[in-house]
């Protein structure tokens, strides 16, 4: 065999035992009569240990190592003298009386470390090398726990993992369908899945009650840190139950995770907020609650007195930075130009101080000390603090300022890894309007229940309609949601019309879960969440790809195969696709 332990599993009891180790050589060190050579695979790091007296020739050979040869190591496991706290195996090393090269390697183009000298592009281009790195397979081995934890908790819950195709029709939820021409129907098109939503909510028509699936789902956007053209989530679907019901189950689940992975107890429940309260207090609807800053609007004190800008805006509204006065004029300037990046598109930010000699602005000639003072209660202030207050259209400055808040939080360091802020929020719009087109887009997906008092309304009054939908977020990222699905044909027909769909695009892109629905579909819901964010919340990083084996680029290539790439004439004519255009 080529190995009768792993270098991760020696210890002090196996002193004196004859063992083989095999793995990839980490470091050499010749100290001149003595070599040692660190041997590590998956499960750990054990010291070889090289005597010339004992033996010249084997200790040349070891010199002769080079990092990441493939090495077989036969000797006996002795206590170190000098001990190495640090790994678990440092309280022993082999002493080696055979060794043997099982292949060789060349110089590996950045450090297998802990931390490595490689860029991202190099890291990505050989993965296959930076997957030996300690930091990353750590991370693919929280993705694992995590799995199997998923997996223990929703078939304790009786819901069975059912797969669903890849190969389906194109429909649209949002994003763009990569797409996947058909050689035996040529001029047709599969599309990857976005999301197995209908064939969940078919698998409830079909009885299945409660079903699950850990699924590869894709997208065709624009990337980001947290963004994969093929990512990984935990589809849900459970049949007769309300919002409650789902909410419970999951956040049992969430609660289940943090309790198994990583030691944290969640004895409350979740809060529940309202997307209107989040939009107006911190200005988005995934608000990282891990620090206050609530936003507070100004418009009834801080209008009407020849301030212009104020005067103009459709909206007034701050934050106050607690402890904060003390700032430089470097540092709010910092600021100000922060708001200013074109991905922010701020004009300024008017600031307020409450320090010794008392509340002072940036607006002071505008405004008495009694109207600051107002001020200065409404966002409870008090010595010490600073105000930052933005003005404009009313959506565009909420999402300025919570923009602002955001980076102040992490200005502040108060956006800790290690705490955990978890919420639901609920209750948000059904439908948005596409200013552009005029035309009315799902704000989830098209099969979204509007909530049961607000049904009445979808066609009348569309915009004014509330859906049966929440969203699980956690420190500021959503972390996946879902929805009571609509599971009669009329409303859901109903939907379809308000979409701008015809009844021949409705009945050509659904007509199979129209149909379905006639056939005795159940009240059902379910959610879907975003595995590799969920993992990598966990781990500590805000970037997916960590934890992902093997990645695509913010460009969405997979820079070690070399992917996406062009296939033969031979191969476009066989899916009859015109090669000369």
């Amino acid at each position: 065999m080529y190995r009768t332990h792993t270098c991760g599993e020696l210890r002090l009891k196996d002193a004196g035992k004859t063992v083989t180790l095999a793995g990839w050589v980490q470091r050499t060190r010749d100290l001149g009569g003595m070599t040692f050579v660190d041997l590590r695979d998956r499960f750990g790091i054990t010291q070889l240990s090289f005597n010339t007296e004992r033996d010249r020739a084997l200790c040349d050979k070891a010199n002769a190592l080079g990092r990441e040869f493939v090495v077989q190591a036969i000797g006996t496991v002795k206590e170190r003298e000098s001990k190495n706290r640090n790994i678990p195996t440092g309280e022993v090393e082999l002493i080696v009386r055979e060794l043997k090269v099982l292949n060789e390697a060349r110089t590996p183009p950045f450090t297998i470390e802990e931390e490595t000298d490689g860029g991202d592009e190099l890291r990505m281009k050989y993965r296959y090398l930076d997957l030996r790195r300690s930091p990353v397979r750590r991370n693919m081995e929280l993705r694992h726990r995590m799995a199997i934890e998923v997996r223990n908790y929703l078939s304790e819950q009786h819901f069975l993992e059912v797969e669903t195709p890849v190969l389906i029709k194109s429909t649209p939820e949002g994003a763009r369908d990569f797409v996947v021409p058909s050689r035996m129907n040529q001029g047709e098109f599969y599309a990857l899945p976005q999301s197995p939503q209908t064939f969940k909510q078919l698998l409830m028509v079909a009885g299945f009650d409660r079903y699950f699936q850990i699924v590869k789902c894709f997208r065709d956007e624009d990337l980001r840190a947290d963004r994969q053209p093929e990512f990984t989530q935990i589809d849900c679907e459970m049949a007769f139950v309300d919002r409650d019901d789902i909410l419970d189950t999951f956040e049992g689940m969430a609660k289940h995770l943090f309790r198994s992975i990583l030691g944290e107890e969640f004895k409350e429940p979740f809060q529940r907020m309202p997307f209107d309260e989040a939009m107006r207090d911190y200005g988005c609807d995934k608000p990282d609650l891990r620090f206050g800053m609530k936003f507070h609007e100004l418009n009834d004190l801080a209008q009407s007195k020849d301030f212009k800008v104020f005067n103009d805006a459709e909206l007034v509204v701050g934050i106050n930075a607690e402890g904060c006065a003390g700032w430089s004029r470097k540092q709010t300037d910092a600021l100000i130009d922060f708001v200013k990046r074109p991905q922010i598109g701020a004009t300024g930010i008017v600031f307020v101080r409450w320090t010794s000699d008392g509340v002072k602005s940036t607006v002071d000639k505008f405004f008495s000390a009694e109207d600051l003072q107002q001020w200065a209660e409404r966002f409870g202030m008090k010595e010490g603090d600073l105000l930052c207050i933005m003005a404009g259209p009313a959506e565009r400055t909420r999402k300025q300022l919570s923009e602002l808040r955001l980076h102040m939080g992490d200005l502040l360091e108060l956006r800790d890894p290690n705490v955990f802020k978890p919420l639901w929020v609920v209750d948000f719009p059904l439908l948005e309007k596409d200013d552009e087109s005029g035309r009315w887009h799902a704000m989830h997906h098209p099969f979204t229940s509007p909530i049961p008092d607000h049904a009445h309304s979808l066609e009348s009054d569309p915009g004014s309609v509330k859906a049966n939908a929440y969203d699980l977020v956690i420190n500021g990222t959503e972390i996946g949601g879902g929805s009571i699905r609509i599971h009669d044909r009329a409303m859901q027909e109903a939907m379809f019309r308000v979409l701008g769909f015809t009844d021949e695009e409705a009945r050509y892109k659904f007509g199979f879960l129209l149909d379905a629905f006639e056939y005795g579909a159940p009240p059902h819901g379910g959610a879907a969440f975003g595995f590799d964010r969920w993992v990598s919340l966990f781990g500590g990083r805000s970037d997916i790809r960590e934890f992902i084996a093997f990645p695509k680029n913010n460009a969405g290539r997979d820079v070690m195969i070399d992917a996406p790439s062009r296939i033969d004439e031979i191969q476009l004519k066989e899916l009859g696709i015109d090669v000369k255009s």
